[in-house]
Protein backbone atom coordinates (compact mmCIF):
# COMPACT_ATOMS: atom_id res chain seq x y z
CA UNK A 1 0.00 0.00 0.00
CA UNK A 2 1.42 3.37 -0.94
CA UNK A 3 0.85 6.15 1.40
CA UNK A 4 2.92 9.16 -0.09
CA UNK A 5 1.74 12.31 0.08
CA UNK A 6 2.84 12.62 -3.30
CA UNK A 7 0.70 10.12 -4.98
CA UNK A 8 -2.81 8.65 -4.32
CA UNK A 9 -3.21 5.69 -2.11
CA UNK A 10 -3.23 2.87 -4.30
CA UNK A 11 -3.46 -0.98 -3.97
CA UNK A 12 -0.30 -2.28 -6.28
CA UNK A 13 -0.93 -5.18 -7.77
CA UNK A 14 1.96 -6.00 -9.41
CA UNK A 15 4.22 -7.00 -6.81
CA UNK A 16 7.41 -6.55 -9.74
CA UNK A 17 6.60 -2.77 -9.52
CA UNK A 18 6.65 -2.63 -5.26
CA UNK A 19 10.35 -1.46 -5.61
CA UNK A 20 9.72 1.38 -8.39
CA UNK A 21 6.53 2.75 -6.30
CA UNK A 22 9.22 2.50 -3.45
CA UNK A 23 11.78 4.30 -4.92
CA UNK A 24 9.80 6.92 -6.57
CA UNK A 25 7.99 8.11 -3.16
CA UNK A 26 11.67 8.49 -1.74
CA UNK A 27 13.02 10.20 -4.55
CA UNK A 28 10.24 13.30 -5.19
CA UNK A 29 10.77 14.87 -1.96
CA UNK A 30 14.63 14.86 -2.94
CA UNK A 31 13.89 16.63 -5.99
CA UNK A 32 14.32 20.06 -6.66
CA UNK A 33 10.64 21.83 -6.57
CA UNK A 34 8.60 24.59 -7.99
CA UNK A 35 4.90 26.35 -7.75
CA UNK A 36 2.69 24.52 -10.61
CA UNK A 37 0.96 26.04 -13.27
CA UNK A 38 -2.55 25.15 -11.18
CA UNK A 39 -2.26 24.19 -7.71
CA UNK A 40 0.38 21.20 -8.55
CA UNK A 41 4.34 21.18 -7.64
CA UNK A 42 6.30 20.81 -10.28
CA UNK A 43 10.11 18.78 -9.60
CA UNK A 44 12.83 18.63 -11.73
CA UNK A 45 13.87 15.13 -12.63
CA UNK A 46 16.58 14.45 -14.87
CA UNK A 47 16.70 17.93 -16.00
CA UNK A 48 13.30 17.90 -17.08
CA UNK A 49 10.04 19.85 -14.93
CA UNK A 50 7.33 17.46 -14.40
CA UNK A 51 4.79 16.48 -11.63
CA UNK A 52 4.74 13.61 -9.41
CA UNK A 53 2.77 11.32 -11.30
CA UNK A 54 4.44 10.93 -14.55
CA UNK A 55 7.72 10.90 -12.95
CA UNK A 56 6.45 7.65 -11.25
CA UNK A 57 5.39 6.54 -14.79
CA UNK A 58 8.01 7.40 -16.61
CA UNK A 59 9.89 5.36 -14.09
CA UNK A 60 7.57 2.53 -14.74
CA UNK A 61 8.14 3.20 -18.28
CA UNK A 62 11.67 1.61 -17.66
CA UNK A 63 10.73 -1.21 -15.96
CA UNK A 64 7.67 -2.04 -18.28
CA UNK A 65 8.20 -4.45 -21.10
CA UNK A 66 7.68 -2.46 -24.74
CA UNK A 67 6.87 -4.31 -27.60
CA UNK A 68 9.17 -3.76 -31.00
CA UNK A 69 5.31 -2.75 -32.89
CA UNK A 70 4.76 -0.20 -29.85
CA UNK A 71 4.09 3.72 -31.92
CA UNK A 72 4.25 6.81 -29.53
CA UNK A 73 2.26 9.81 -29.97
CA UNK A 74 4.68 12.45 -28.64
CA UNK A 75 4.26 16.19 -27.95
CA UNK A 76 5.30 18.67 -25.27
CA UNK A 77 1.81 19.72 -23.91
CA UNK A 78 -0.21 22.39 -25.84
CA UNK A 79 1.39 21.49 -29.29
CA UNK A 80 -1.77 19.72 -30.74
CA UNK A 81 -1.36 16.45 -28.86
CA UNK A 82 -5.32 15.96 -29.92
CA UNK A 83 -5.05 16.73 -33.66
CA UNK A 84 -1.91 14.59 -33.37
CA UNK A 85 -3.58 11.22 -31.71
CA UNK A 86 -6.95 11.58 -33.76
CA UNK A 87 -4.48 11.53 -36.85
CA UNK A 88 -1.91 8.52 -36.36
CA UNK A 89 -5.54 6.41 -35.00
CA UNK A 90 -7.48 6.94 -37.92
CA UNK A 91 -4.48 6.34 -40.34
CA UNK A 92 -3.30 2.89 -38.52
CA UNK A 93 -7.02 1.61 -38.25
CA UNK A 94 -8.57 3.22 -41.61
CA UNK A 95 -9.35 -0.26 -42.81
CA UNK A 96 -11.24 -0.65 -39.67
CA UNK A 97 -13.60 1.70 -39.99
CA UNK A 98 -16.52 4.06 -42.14
CA UNK A 99 -16.10 7.16 -41.75
CA UNK A 100 -19.24 8.10 -41.48
CA UNK A 101 -19.56 6.08 -38.34
CA UNK A 102 -16.26 6.61 -36.89
CA UNK A 103 -15.04 6.03 -33.39
CA UNK A 104 -13.77 9.64 -33.34
CA UNK A 105 -17.23 10.68 -34.06
CA UNK A 106 -18.38 9.05 -30.64
CA UNK A 107 -14.72 9.09 -28.32
CA UNK A 108 -12.44 11.56 -27.62
CA UNK A 109 -8.88 10.92 -28.88
CA UNK A 110 -7.66 10.66 -25.54
CA UNK A 111 -10.15 8.11 -25.11
CA UNK A 112 -8.58 6.05 -28.21
CA UNK A 113 -4.84 6.92 -27.55
CA UNK A 114 -4.27 6.69 -24.00
CA UNK A 115 -1.61 8.77 -22.16
CA UNK A 116 1.51 5.78 -21.72
CA UNK A 117 2.32 7.32 -18.66
CA UNK A 118 -0.44 8.32 -17.03
CA UNK A 119 -2.46 4.44 -18.00
CA UNK A 120 0.87 2.73 -17.02
CA UNK A 121 -0.29 2.54 -13.77
CA UNK A 122 -4.24 2.25 -13.82
CA UNK A 123 -5.57 1.16 -10.84
CA UNK A 124 -1.89 0.36 -9.33
CA UNK A 125 -1.05 -1.84 -11.88
CA UNK A 126 0.48 -2.07 -15.82
CA UNK A 127 -1.56 -4.50 -16.52
CA UNK A 128 -4.00 -2.56 -18.45
CA UNK A 129 -1.44 -1.57 -20.55
CA UNK A 130 -0.15 -5.31 -21.24
CA UNK A 131 -3.49 -6.27 -22.24
CA UNK A 132 -3.94 -4.15 -25.18
CA UNK A 133 -3.49 -5.88 -28.56
CA UNK A 134 -0.56 -5.00 -31.03
CA UNK A 135 0.53 -3.00 -32.72
CA UNK A 136 -0.13 -0.43 -28.94
CA UNK A 137 -0.81 3.15 -30.05
CA UNK A 138 -0.13 5.07 -26.82
CA UNK A 139 0.50 8.76 -26.38
CA UNK A 140 3.17 10.78 -24.32
CA UNK A 141 4.12 13.88 -23.22
CA UNK A 142 7.92 12.51 -21.79
CA UNK A 143 11.16 13.97 -23.08
CA UNK A 144 12.93 11.42 -25.49
CA UNK A 145 15.58 11.30 -22.81
CA UNK A 146 14.00 9.24 -20.55
CA UNK A 147 12.76 6.25 -22.41
CA UNK A 148 14.84 3.63 -22.41
CA UNK A 149 17.30 2.49 -24.46
CA UNK A 150 15.45 -0.60 -25.63
CA UNK A 151 12.67 1.53 -27.12
CA UNK A 152 15.49 4.44 -28.62
CA UNK A 153 17.69 1.98 -29.56
CA UNK A 154 17.91 1.90 -33.49
CA UNK A 155 17.82 -1.79 -33.00
CA UNK A 156 14.37 -1.48 -31.61
CA UNK A 157 11.01 -1.70 -34.07
CA UNK A 158 9.58 1.05 -31.61
CA UNK A 159 8.73 4.43 -33.81
CA UNK A 160 7.53 7.99 -32.16
CA UNK A 161 5.78 10.86 -34.32
CA UNK A 162 6.54 14.13 -32.56
CA UNK A 163 5.03 17.23 -33.04
CA UNK A 164 5.88 21.02 -32.01
CA UNK A 165 4.66 24.42 -31.92
CA UNK A 166 5.87 27.64 -32.18
CA UNK A 167 6.89 28.54 -27.92
CA UNK A 168 4.84 31.75 -28.08
CA UNK A 169 1.54 29.92 -29.17
CA UNK A 170 2.31 26.69 -26.80
CA UNK A 171 2.76 29.53 -23.94
CA UNK A 172 -0.65 31.26 -24.79
CA UNK A 173 -2.44 27.84 -25.17
CA UNK A 174 -0.66 26.24 -21.86
CA UNK A 175 -1.59 29.78 -20.18
CA UNK A 176 -5.54 29.27 -21.03
CA UNK A 177 -5.57 25.92 -20.31
CA UNK A 178 -4.01 25.96 -17.15
CA UNK A 179 -6.50 28.74 -15.85
CA UNK A 180 -9.34 26.31 -16.83
CA UNK A 181 -8.12 24.18 -14.14
CA UNK A 182 -7.42 26.00 -11.62
CA UNK A 183 -10.17 25.94 -9.08
CA UNK A 184 -12.40 29.35 -9.11
CA UNK A 185 -11.43 30.35 -5.57
CA UNK A 186 -7.99 30.86 -6.74
CA UNK A 187 -7.17 33.87 -8.63
CA UNK A 188 -6.03 33.43 -12.50
CA UNK A 189 -2.70 32.61 -13.73
CA UNK A 190 -1.51 35.76 -14.97
CA UNK A 191 0.00 35.88 -18.27
CA UNK A 192 2.99 37.77 -16.74
CA UNK A 193 3.61 35.31 -14.19
CA UNK A 194 2.96 31.95 -16.87
CA UNK A 195 5.24 34.08 -19.36
CA UNK A 196 8.66 33.99 -16.46
CA UNK A 197 7.68 30.24 -15.67
CA UNK A 198 7.93 29.51 -19.38
CA UNK A 199 10.94 31.42 -19.87
CA UNK A 200 12.83 29.36 -16.78
CA UNK A 201 12.01 26.42 -18.25
CA UNK A 202 9.34 25.89 -15.66
CA UNK A 203 6.29 23.92 -17.25
CA UNK A 204 5.28 20.80 -17.46
CA UNK A 205 7.53 18.37 -19.33
CA UNK A 206 9.26 21.41 -19.56
CA UNK A 207 12.17 23.17 -20.41
CA UNK A 208 10.06 23.42 -23.70
CA UNK A 209 13.07 24.26 -26.03
CA UNK A 210 14.87 21.15 -24.39
CA UNK A 211 11.86 18.64 -25.26
CA UNK A 212 12.09 20.01 -28.64
CA UNK A 213 15.36 19.38 -28.73
CA UNK A 214 15.79 15.77 -27.79
CA UNK A 215 13.01 14.33 -30.69
CA UNK A 216 14.51 16.77 -33.55
CA UNK A 217 17.94 15.23 -32.83
CA UNK A 218 16.53 11.51 -32.33
CA UNK A 219 14.54 12.37 -35.79
CA UNK A 220 18.36 13.40 -37.40
CA UNK A 221 20.30 10.91 -36.18
CA UNK A 222 17.60 8.03 -36.61
CA UNK A 223 14.72 8.94 -38.85
CA UNK A 224 13.19 5.70 -39.50
CA UNK A 225 12.53 5.70 -35.78
CA UNK A 226 11.53 8.98 -34.99
CA UNK A 227 9.25 11.62 -37.37
CA UNK A 228 9.41 15.35 -36.17
CA UNK A 229 6.57 17.40 -37.66
CA UNK A 230 5.54 21.02 -36.46
CA UNK A 231 2.01 21.90 -35.92
CA UNK A 232 2.64 25.22 -38.47
CA UNK A 233 3.56 22.95 -41.46
CA UNK A 234 0.45 20.25 -40.66
CA UNK A 235 -1.62 23.51 -40.77
CA UNK A 236 -0.03 24.30 -44.23
CA UNK A 237 0.70 21.02 -46.02
CA UNK A 238 -2.23 18.84 -44.05
CA UNK A 239 -2.23 16.25 -47.13
CA UNK A 240 1.54 16.23 -47.28
CA UNK A 241 1.65 15.55 -43.49
CA UNK A 242 -1.04 12.87 -43.79
CA UNK A 243 0.94 10.84 -46.07
CA UNK A 244 4.34 11.10 -44.55
CA UNK A 245 2.92 9.82 -41.21
CA UNK A 246 1.49 6.90 -42.94
CA UNK A 247 4.82 6.41 -45.04
CA UNK A 248 6.49 6.75 -41.28
CA UNK A 249 4.65 4.07 -40.24
CA UNK A 250 5.00 1.67 -42.61
CA UNK A 251 0.90 1.55 -44.17
CA UNK A 252 1.52 4.36 -47.26
CA UNK A 253 -1.89 5.01 -49.22
CA UNK A 254 -2.37 2.70 -52.25
CA UNK A 255 -3.42 4.27 -55.66
CA UNK A 256 -6.79 3.30 -55.10
CA UNK A 257 -6.88 4.76 -51.35
CA UNK A 258 -5.65 8.16 -53.30
CA UNK A 259 -8.62 7.69 -56.04
CA UNK A 260 -11.03 7.62 -53.30
CA UNK A 261 -9.71 10.54 -51.78
CA UNK A 262 -9.16 8.54 -48.47
CA UNK A 263 -6.22 11.26 -47.58
CA UNK A 264 -8.64 14.18 -47.75
CA UNK A 265 -11.00 12.36 -45.71
CA UNK A 266 -8.74 11.79 -42.81
CA UNK A 267 -7.61 15.57 -42.87
CA UNK A 268 -11.52 16.30 -43.31
CA UNK A 269 -11.91 14.30 -40.16
CA UNK A 270 -8.89 15.25 -37.83
CA UNK A 271 -9.71 18.94 -38.51
CA UNK A 272 -9.71 21.20 -35.42
CA UNK A 273 -13.13 22.25 -36.91
CA UNK A 274 -14.04 18.87 -37.55
CA UNK A 275 -12.97 17.38 -34.17
CA UNK A 276 -14.06 20.86 -31.74
CA UNK A 277 -17.71 20.63 -33.19
CA UNK A 278 -18.57 17.08 -32.37
CA UNK A 279 -20.64 16.69 -29.64
CA UNK A 280 -18.59 14.69 -27.94
CA UNK A 281 -15.94 17.34 -28.23
CA UNK A 282 -18.35 19.84 -26.86
CA UNK A 283 -18.56 18.43 -23.59
CA UNK A 284 -18.49 20.21 -20.37
CA UNK A 285 -18.74 17.33 -17.97
CA UNK A 286 -16.15 16.78 -15.80
CA UNK A 287 -14.49 13.40 -14.07
CA UNK A 288 -12.82 13.05 -10.67
CA UNK A 289 -9.53 11.29 -12.34
CA UNK A 290 -9.46 14.02 -14.77
CA UNK A 291 -10.74 17.86 -13.54
CA UNK A 292 -11.25 19.29 -17.24
CA UNK A 293 -14.02 18.95 -19.92
CA UNK A 294 -13.87 17.34 -23.49
CA UNK A 295 -14.64 20.77 -24.52
CA UNK A 296 -11.21 21.85 -22.77
CA UNK A 297 -8.85 20.58 -24.89
CA UNK A 298 -10.56 22.52 -28.17
CA UNK A 299 -10.06 27.07 -28.10
CA UNK A 300 -8.84 27.96 -31.52
CA UNK A 301 -6.13 25.79 -32.38
CA UNK A 302 -4.92 28.52 -34.75
CA UNK A 303 -1.17 29.52 -35.83
CA UNK A 304 -0.18 32.75 -34.39
CA UNK A 305 -2.93 33.82 -32.00
CA UNK A 306 0.38 35.00 -29.53
CA UNK A 307 -0.07 38.57 -31.40
CA UNK A 308 -3.38 39.02 -29.77
CA UNK A 309 -1.58 38.28 -26.34
CA UNK A 310 2.15 38.94 -26.19
CA UNK A 311 3.30 42.67 -25.58
CA UNK A 312 6.34 42.80 -28.02
CA UNK A 313 9.06 42.74 -24.90
CA UNK A 314 7.75 39.35 -24.74
CA UNK A 315 7.86 38.24 -28.35
CA UNK A 316 11.56 39.90 -28.08
CA UNK A 317 12.80 38.16 -25.56
CA UNK A 318 10.95 34.76 -26.39
CA UNK A 319 12.16 34.82 -29.86
CA UNK A 320 15.94 35.52 -28.71
CA UNK A 321 15.54 31.81 -25.99
CA UNK A 322 14.31 30.16 -28.95
CA UNK A 323 17.10 31.69 -31.26
CA UNK A 324 19.76 30.79 -28.58
CA UNK A 325 18.21 27.69 -27.75
CA UNK A 326 17.48 26.27 -31.10
CA UNK A 327 21.06 27.62 -32.98
CA UNK A 328 22.96 25.82 -35.10
CA UNK A 329 20.65 22.28 -35.40
CA UNK A 330 19.19 22.89 -38.52
CA UNK A 331 15.36 24.01 -37.68
CA UNK A 332 13.28 27.03 -35.91
CA UNK A 333 10.15 27.77 -35.71
CA UNK A 334 10.43 31.07 -38.75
Amino acid sequence: METSKFFPIVETQDEGYQKTFKNCAELVPTLPRSKGWWLDELFQYQGFWMSSFPIRGSMLINDHKTRPTDIIVATSPKCGTTWLRALVFSIINRHSFDFNDHPLRKLNPQELVLLFEGHIHKDGSTSFLDELPSPRLLSTHIPYSLFPKRMTDDTSGCRFVYICRDPKDVLVSKWHFSNKLRPKEVPPLSLEEAFDLFCNGVSHYGPFWDHVLGYWKASVESPKKVLFLTYEDVKKEPLGCVRKVAEFLGVPFSPEEENKKTVEEIVKLCSFESLSNLDVNRSVAKRSERPVSNSDFFRKGEVGDWVNHLSPEMVEKMNQITEQKLQGIGFNFH
